[in-house]
């Protein structure tokens, strides 16, 4: 598969898995009768080969059967999609359906938790017609466990949305990122995370979480990131024994920990302390990465939120300067490609407009790798992290 057929692959496939992710709003409604689709091709994401034709029989809620051809039953609607090409719903491994474009601090101040809900509810609505079945929701940035709520309603049926993982409001330190240091202390304006300071207040804020209703744990492992001549950097926040003790105590539930994170030494004690996921992953040293591919814990490098904001920035100067921390990622991006290391999809949305996130894909191909490694990362890897 070359670049050129990647959009292809992802345009009329999709059509027929939105219809998955929720539940018919007529619960009581008698069962839908079978369906049948029938295309060109069918990507087989496990081996990476092309059936053709390609099948899907759905009975009820679930995929029965994919193949070259499958049953028939009595009754069952069959549809044609011609010269196309069917593969599995979209993931995204890296979401925040609280958020829209426009300045992310004010948003928390100015919007109400309800307000912001209902605009969450149109985030999911936008992602799933988009193509995107099975989202993970990485912090409601303020909004608590208002997330719950919105996966609960796609899971009964109520709105419609992708398939949901929540983790609640994001874990930070005190003066941390997504703190509300730029604003009149005075005002006493809170954290867009929940503070946790120590391993102690860690697991009060993880069982609390989990408590809510929360699927996994997102913590901020660094801080602001700084590019200097060349050089890279980011404050670590949790050293690695407390993002281990975060870990042991998500596991103890069955639970796992993902962390916005992008540069060392925060890098290696996430991989380390053995966290889902590693998120943003901007600089990985060597001993990260040996970690990370012998762990299989995924990078998600989320180009798509950095070209938004150099393409958005509020100056030439800025938009010069984040440009220089995209370019820096595509290098080293390049060089934990060649290292190994497993790689998901996630996107970053929510600055940027809900629905439009497939640019990540395009981004991940142009910056080093195969069209099928892509869709390889995204569904078996995307996957793994949303259980």
């Amino acid at each position: 598969m070359n670049t050129s057929r990647l959009g292809s692959l992802f345009f009329v496939p999709l059509l027929f898995w939105w219809f998955l992710p929720a539940r018919s709003l007529a619960q009581s409604s008698p069962p839908a009768a079978p369906v049948v689709l029938h295309a060109a091709r069918l990507l087989d994401i496990q081996t990476g080969q092309m059936l053709t034709p390609g099948e899907v029989l759905v009975q009820g809620e679930r995929i029965a059967e994919v193949g070259r051809s499958v049953r028939h039953p009595e009754g069952a609607q069959m549809i044609d999609l011609g010269d196309r090409t069917l593969l599995p719903g979209l993931i995204d491994a890296h979401v925040h359906l609280f958020l829209h474009p426009g300045a992310e601090d004010l948003q928390t101040v100015e919007e109400s938790v309800p307000q912001r809900t209902i605009t969450a509810t149109l985030a999911a609505r936008a992602d799933l017609m988009a193509g995107f079945t099975a989202e993970r929701d990485m912090g409601t940035e303020g909004a608590g466990s208002a997330d719950t709520a919105v996966r609960n309603a796609i899971n009964k049926g109520f709105i419609p949305g992708p398939r949901m993982r929540v983790s609640g409001n994001a874990i930070s330190i005190l003066g941390g990122h997504e703190d509300a240091i730029h604003f009149n202390p005075a005002q006493h304006i809170f954290s867009n995370a929940t503070y946790a300071n120590n391993v102690f207040e860690i697991v009060d804020v993880i069982r609390e979480q989990i408590k809510e209703g929360a699927d996994f744990i997102k913590m901020y492992e660094t801080g602001a990131d700084r590019l200097h001549d060349g050089e890279y950097s980011a404050p670590y926040q949790y050293s690695e024994a407390e993002l281990a003790a975060a870990v042991h105590e998500a596991a103890r539930v069955g639970k796992r920990v993902a962390v916005h994170d992008t540069a060392e030494p925060g890098t290696l004690y996430a991989a380390q302390a053995g966290v889902e996921s590693i998120d943003h992953a901007d600089q990985l040293g060597d001993e990260t990465m040996r970690l990370m591919r012998e762990k299989q814990i995924p990078a998600v490098p989320t180009f798509t939120i950095s070209e938004y904001f150099a393409d958005h920035a509020a100056s030439p100067a800025a938009a010069q300067h984040e440009h220089e921390m995209l370019d820096y990622h595509a290098r080293e991006f390049r060089k934990q490609l060649a290292a190994g290391v497993p790689m998901a999809v996630g996107s970053d949305v929510g600055p940027f407009p809900h629905g439009t996130q497939a640019r990540e894909f395009v981004l991940m191909v142009q910056y080093g790798m195969k069209p099928l490694a892509v869709l390889q990362a995204d569904l078996l890897n995307g996957a793994k992290l949303l259980g």
